[in-house]
């Protein structure tokens, strides 16, 4: 998934390139980086592809991170209420030192980032 990756690197550079630019202002640069989400487009993907294997969604859930994403620590998709989490924080005053950052809200999926 080049197409992917190159997107990511360019949301993070993005972000530290306007907080450099804001730099000294009250507005703050941050990119957030998120895992496998439970969107209405990836539950329309699972449903279908639960009903195509005639098998619970969870199962199909449950086999994506053991089969494809076996290195998330959650083991299960975000909400987006978990994600509007941080993007509350990260919005709000109490975050005013987070600024250039790559904030990673996946689950624990990614296990270095070099």
């Amino acid at each position: 998934m080049i197409h992917y990756g190159v997107t990511k690197t360019a949301q993070v550079a993005l972000a530290r390139g306007l907080a450099e630019t804001l730099a000294g202002t009250a507005v703050t640069g941050n990119s957030i980086l998120v895992g496998p989400t439970a969107s209405g487009c990836v539950g329309k993907f699972i449903q279908g592809m639960a009903a195509s294997r005639g098998i619970d969604k969870s199962v199909v859930e449950q086999q994506f991170f053991q089969n494809l994403r076996p290195t998330s620590l959650l083991r299960r998709l975000e909400t987006p209420e978990e994600l509007a989490a941080l993007v509350t924080f990260v919005c709000g005053p109490l975050s005013s030192g987070v600024n250039g950052a790559a904030l990673r809200v996946d689950g624990g999926l990614v296990r270095a980032i070099f």
